[in-house]
């Protein structure tokens, strides 16, 4: 039989390979479903591409392509009791809580691999492969054995965050203390030499604190922690501005980069530093603990009901990627993004964005196939089982976060930013396709009146998201905060613990109305006067979107520009008539601005520029593109090496980053450039056509994309961008809501209905954790990861991202 097998085996020798260096096996998941190796019909890896598929996918794969060999995976989970009694705890962010005891299950797991051959479905166990002839059995082996030892696919995908990159510090475990009886107090920290209060370093050698230098996290400071050690010789620091249960910054003077100390809490305690009270002042510092926000939001303590079936599939967190499955659930709850792409089967879907969104994540969260209730009652069993439930977006965050430096690394990040990139990349991806993000475009339509001669200028511009203000100032717990806000200061004075704190209660009608509200454009450039005037802008809705996504402005941004939450609550409503913002265009008696643009300023200095090359050589010596490194040299001023290295880290992401220095040149303004309405351009600055032609595609005028690219240095992303925030202002230009060539617009009234929330978790963008409410079948139910339950309280006051559907108008 064997035999035979190997004779069977023959004729397909050739499509059988060997993973090479920078093949990526998938062997995870199926590459149009969320089928895995344990899923019943588990998983067929072709062993040509290496890619994977489930039962049902398997069979049109070999159609389309003629791949024959497969490798099929499963994986067989065993159940075994184990006697043994233990504590559950949990996590209640600042205290450890004993939920019961009750038997521990423990899962064993056997994996059966198999060679298959189709069309037929002979089978060939694995590892009986040297039962085949001799030439077949030592080839075939080697891919087998290959393919079985790879390492995953997205780990290899997934660029590893800064985080993961760095090392244990040589000094942690020998770091020698100093017993000078040094406290340091849970708040109130400056810096012992120049009074500064951020960007503090505390030296744990001796428990100085001293400021940083600006280019340690891209704060400001005057580096005497640096200058401590230079007297001192102590290496290794940690940042007390954000240190919290979970965030310890610590930098090695001496190995001159940022480490890790296994034993920062003992280090710390040296000190008496206690970690969580340090949290707690954090949390606390204007605003309610974070264990009653998070229990609120989650709508913990409630006994939930679990719901399955579709549109209840919950979602596998990977690791602080929260922020993109709720955003997942909330769009796949809209009719425009559940209709399948018509590109369902291409060859490799790992490059296909339409088909892996609408076609393959739609599938995995709306045909129930992946969200069915357990077979079993006991209530043990569903605790242990609900870390199988749902479906994981690996290979999904890999594709919509190639290229992009924070949503490719597995940090924490901004909901809201995430939605509009998404937004970005349907752009680019629907051509030719019904594009879904019709259903979210608008027109703002923008009114600036110069102040001086009292005329006005109308521009439209799309969006896709309105952002509404939180003015602190119309609480009307205005007295509380005040009061409350005057005892944390005195408290913080004499460092004493915070008093109880106080959160904001905002009206909505107020936050409506600081949306309306004139805001100033002190650098307005008044056409009239031909010069710089004080303006007024105000801007209202030239359309309204079929679905209304609403951003509550609840982030500030504070000295070390990290984004810190406000803690407040508003009253959104359940139906919201905006009908009276819709813009009225010029209106009789105004007089409009003259359609010209400022003249050009010629610099004073067009020397070519200086740049020290030696400084330039150092960073190239370290592996950076030379051409880069003296761009880098030239930006930060020639200031040296160690301030344009942290250039080099901040744009290395950009497509022009290893491109030579290239300085724009201006050129003389003749009456061609004021007529034609577009601001004059470097001449040497002409855009690729190919990326003309990517923009042209999506539908914008050639004379705006070209306009886009010259004003963002040819970056697609960035351009993309620059067009939807830039009108375009062409004399023949049509309406754009008419114009079948530019982005489509849905206008109708705009009477909304709530149908979801997003709510954020924690203190910054940058950490916490977020949880979305969506309103199905006239009930409210959380989404919680892979947790779907029916709401109970759903806390509508506490949202970040609503989203509100458009009521019809009968």
């Amino acid at each position: 039989m064997a035999a035979d097998l190997g004779e069977l085996l023959v004729p397909y020798m050739p499509t059988i390979r060997v993973p090479k260096t920078g093949d990526r096996v998938f062997k995870s998941e199926c590459a149009f479903s969320y089928d895995s190796p344990e899923s019943e019909g588990g998983l067929y890896v072709c062993m040509n591409t290496f890619l994977g598929f489930g039962r049902e996918h398997v069979e049109r794969h070999y159609r389309k392509t003629g791949q024959s060999v497969y490798m099929h995976l499963k994986r067989h989970v065993k159940e075994v009791r184990s006697h043994t009694m233990c504590l559950i705890l949990y996590w209640s962010t600042l205290t450890v809580q004993t939920v019961r005891t009750a038997p521990l299950y423990e899962y064993d797991c056997e994996d059966e691999a198999k060679l298959v051959i189709f069309p037929d479905h002979f089978e060939i166990p694995l590892p009986n492969i040297e039962e085949l002839p001799a030439l077949v059995s030592e080839c075939v082996t080697i891919a087998c054995d290959a393919v079985l030892n790879a390492a995953s696919a997205y780990k290899k995908q997934e660029p590893d965050s800064w985080d993961e990159e760095i090392q244990v510090s040589k000094h942690a475990r020998s770091l020698r203390q100093q017993d000078n009886g040094v406290r340091i107090p849970p708040s109130g920290w400056k810096c012992q030499k120049c009074e500064m209060k951020e960007n503090l370093w505390l030296n744990l050698s001796d428990g100085a604190v001293l400021c940083g230098k600006w280019f340690f996290d891209g704060s400001g400071g005057n580096g005497h922690a640096l200058d401590h050690f230079k007297d001192t010789n102590f290496p290794l620091a940690v940042k007390l501005d954000n240190l919290t249960l979970d965030i310890a910054d610590i930098y090695s003077f001496d190995e001159e980069e940022a480490v890790l100390d296994p034993q920062i809490s003992e280090h710390l305690q040296h000190f008496g530093i206690d970690i969580i009270p340090i949290q707690r002042v954090h949390n606390t510092n204007g605003m309610r603990p974070r264990v009653s926000e998070w229990e609120v939001i989650q709508e913990s303590g409630m006994k939930l009901k679990a719901v399955y079936g579709s549109g209840f599939t919950g979602i596998k967190n990977l690791g602080n990627s929260c922020y993109l499955g709720t955003i997942m659930q909330v769009l796949f709850s809209i009719p425009e993004f559940q209709r399948d792409s018509p590109c369902w089967f291409v060859t490799n879907p790992l490059v296909c964005f339409c088909l892996s969104t609408r076609a393959k994540l739609g599938h995995g969260l709306l045909s129930g196939l992946y969200s069915k209730p357990p077979m079993k009652s006991e209530l043990i069993e569903q605790v242990m089982k609900e870390e199988y439930k749902g479906i994981s977006l690996k290979m999904f965050k890999a594709l919509v976060s190639n290229g992009h430096p924070e949503f490719s690394s597995n940090r924490q990040q901004d909901a809201q930013k995430f939605f509009l990139h998404l937004i970005n990349l349907v752009e680019r991806n629907c051509v030719g396709l019904e594009n879904p993000n019709n259903a979210f475009r608008y027109l703002v339509e923008e009114r600036v009146q110069c102040c001086q001669t009292q005329k006005v200028r109308y521009t439209q511009k799309v969006d896709y998201l309105m952002q509404l203000p939180a003015p602190i100032e119309a609480a009307s717990n205005r007295e509380e905060l005040i009061a409350y806000e005057a005892k944390r200061n005195e408290a913080e004075e004499n460092m004493r613990a915070p008093p109880e704190p106080v959160r904001a209660r905002i009206p909505f009608t107020a936050c409506l109305q600081a949306f309306t509200e004139p805001e100033n454009v002190p650098d307005f450039w008044s056409s009239e006067l031909q010069a710089k005037s004080a303006g007024v802008k105000t801007s209202r809705f030239a359309s309204f979107p079929e679905y209304l996504v609403v951003q509550i402005k609840k982030f500030t941004f504070v000295v070390d520009w990290v984004p810190k939450k406000v803690d407040l609550s508003i009253d959104m409503p359940d139906f919201l008539d905006l009908s009276r913002l819709r813009g009225t265009g010029l209106q009789a008696g105004e007089q409009e601005l003259p359609d010209l643009t400022p003249p050009i300023v010629l610099p004073e200095d067009t020397r070519a520029p200086e740049i020290d090359e030696s400084a330039a050589m150092q960073l190239a010596e370290m592996g950076f593109p030379l051409e880069a490194c003296r761009k880098a040299i030239y930006y930060t001023g020639n200031m040296g090496p160690e301030m344009a290295f942290n250039w080099i880290i901040a744009h290395m992401e950009e497509p022009d980053f290893a491109e030579p220095l290239a300085l724009p040149t201006f050129m003389e303004p003749g009456p061609s450039v004021a007529s034609s309405g577009l601001a004059a351009t470097p001449l040497d600055n002409h855009p690729p056509e190919e990326s003309i032609a990517i923009l042209t595609s999506m539908g914008f005028p050639r004379r705006h994309t070209v306009q886009a690219l010259k004003a963002t240095n040819n970056n697609l992303e960035r351009a993309l961008d620059w067009i939807f925030t830039h009108t375009e202002r062409e004399e023949e230009e049509e309406e754009t809501s008419d114009d079948a060539s530019g982005p489509q617009i849905k206008d109708g009234p705009g009477r909304y209905e709530l149908f979801a929330f997003i709510s954020h978790i924690g203190a910054s963008t940058m950490s916490g954790h977020y949880v979305c409410h969506i309103k199905k079948e006239g009930r409210w139910v959380i989404f919680n990861d892979h947790k779907v339950c029916l709401s109970e309280r759903p806390p509508k006051d506490l949202g970040y991202i609503y989203f509100y559907r458009r009521l019809s108008s009968s």
